[in-house]
C-alpha cells in the first residue's frame, strides 16, 4: 500500500547549489555516476530535493541528468549530452526561474492508487492503473532560459509523493528513493524510474504517467542525434523469485521484484540517455519449451540473439522500439 503525504509542505526557499566531487571509481569496481547521489545499503539512493512552484503552488523535484557539462558538474548530475536533442520538442516543459526558485508550467497528480492484476502469463497484466499522473503538458525534461535540458522529475506536492519515496527530509533537503536493478554491457547497474509514458509501464515501473515524453525525438533512433537511448524489456523470461536466471515483466508481476531490464550505455558514454526507448523483446516457443530463455546482461547479445530468431517483438516481428519512454537515470555500475 502506498503512503500518501497528509501534511502540508513547508515553503522552502532551496538554492540551486552543491558541492561536487570526481566520478567515483571505488576499488571494488562500483562506479558512482550521479555524484549528488548517496547510495544507501537497503536498495535505496538520497538526493538533494529541489523546491519549485507550478500554478502557484509549492513542488518538489531532484535532478539527475542534464545536457550541459558544466550544469552537470556543478549539480552533480550525469552528463547526457543527447538530451540537447529534446529542446524546443513537445516532450520537455519550458520553465522560468524567479530569484532561484524554477516555476514549472504543469506538474503530477500523485493522488491516485497504484493498481495491478496479473494476466495468464503475468505480462501483460489484466488490469493496470498508475499511481501518478502527469497534468497536460507535464514532462521530467525541462528547458531552462539558458537553454540547458535538464532532467528534473517531479516527487512530491500538495497532492501527496511518488510511490517509490522511501522518506523525504524537508530540513535537511533530501529525498530517498527505491532503486532498480537492471544491467548494461554485462555489469549489474542501479537506476531510478521517475516516469513512463504508456500507462502500463507506469503502472509496472511504479512511476508518474508522461505521455508528452512520446514526443522526444527520435523514435527507434539510438544515435547521437536522437535523445533516446534502448531499453530491452523481456516479456517471457523465467520465474520465480530465487531462480538465477529469472527476468523480464512477467516476473516483475509474478515474483514482485525488478524486471532486470538492459540499458544499451552508460553515464560515461557519449550515447547515454536517461530517456529508453523500450524495445519489449519476447523468447520464442521453441526457445522457452528448451528452457533456454536465459538471463541476458547486454543489449548488444540480445540484439545478436534477435538476429538468430530467437527472440522477436510480442507480435513476433523483428525486435524494435515498441513506442513509449520510460526515464531512469543510471546512479551507479558495478
Amino acid at each position: 500500500m502506498r503512503l500518501k503525504m497528509s501534511v502540508a509542505f513547508a515553503v522552502l526557499t532551496l538554492t540551486l547549489g552543491v558541492s561536487v566531487s570526481r566520478l567515483v571509481h571505488a576499488s571494488d569496481g562500483h562506479t558512482l555516476f550521479i555524484q549528488s547521489a548517496v547510495q544507501n545499503a537497503n536498495g535505496t539512493v538520497t538526493l538533494p530535493l529541489y523546491r519549485g512552484t507550478s500554478h502557484g503552488q509549492t513542488v518538489y523535484y531532484v535532478m539527475t541528468d542534464s545536457s550541459n557539462g558544466n550544469f552537470s558538474q556543478q549539480f552533480g548530475l550525469n552528463r547526457s549530452q543527447k538530451l540537447a536533442n529534446a529542446a524546443g520538442s513537445n516532450g520537455v516543459q519550458k520553465v522560468t526561474v524567479v530569484n532561484g526558485v524554477v516555476d514549472f508550467p504543469a506538474t503530477v497528480d500523485f493522488s491516485p492508487i497504484r493498481q495491478v492484476s496479473p494476466g495468464p502469463q503475468g505480462f501483460p497484466p489484466a488490469a493496470a492503473q498508475p499511481g501518478a499522473v502527469g497534468e497536460a503538458g507535464y514532462s521530467p525534461l525541462i528547458q531552462m532560459p539558458s537553454g540547458v535540458i535538464v532532467n528534473a522529475p517531479h516527487v512530491a506536492n500538495g497532492t501527496g509523493h511518488a510511490d517509490k519515496v522511501a522518506s523525504i527530509d524537508l530540513i535537511s533537503k533530501t529525498i530517498t528513493y527505491r532503486q532498480t536493478n537492471g544491467f548494461q554491457g554485462g555489469d549489474a547497474v542501479k537506476y531510478i524510474s521517475f516516469d513512463a509514458s504508456n500507462p502500463v509501464a507506469a503502472t509496472l515501473e511504479n512511476v508518474t504517467f508522461a505521455p508528452a515524453l512520446d514526443a522526444l525525438p527520435t523514435l527507434n533512433d539510438d544515435s547521437t542525434a536522437s535523445s533516446r537511448a534502448t531499453l530491452i524489456a523481456f516479456v517471457n523470461g523465467q520465474t520465480a523469485a530465487n531462480n538465477p536466471q529469472r527476468q523480464g515483466l512477467n516476473s516483475a508481476i509474478l515474483d514482485g521484484l525488478d524486471p532486470l531490464n538492459l540499458l544499451r550505455w552508460n553515464p560515461s558514454q557519449g550515447r547515454y540517455s536517461p530517456m529508453w526507448d523500450v524495445n519489449l523483446a519476447k523468447w520464442t516457443d521453441q526457445v522457452v519449451a528448451a528452457g533456454q530463455n536465459l538471463r541476458q546482461t547486454d543489449v548488444g547479445t540480445a540484439q545478436g540473439l534477435a538476429q538468430q530468431g530467437e527472440l522477436t517483438a510480442p507480435d513476433g516481428g523483428s525486435l524494435t522500439a515498441s513506442g513509449f519512454i520510460v526515464n531512469c537515470p543510471i546512479v551507479s555500475l558495478r
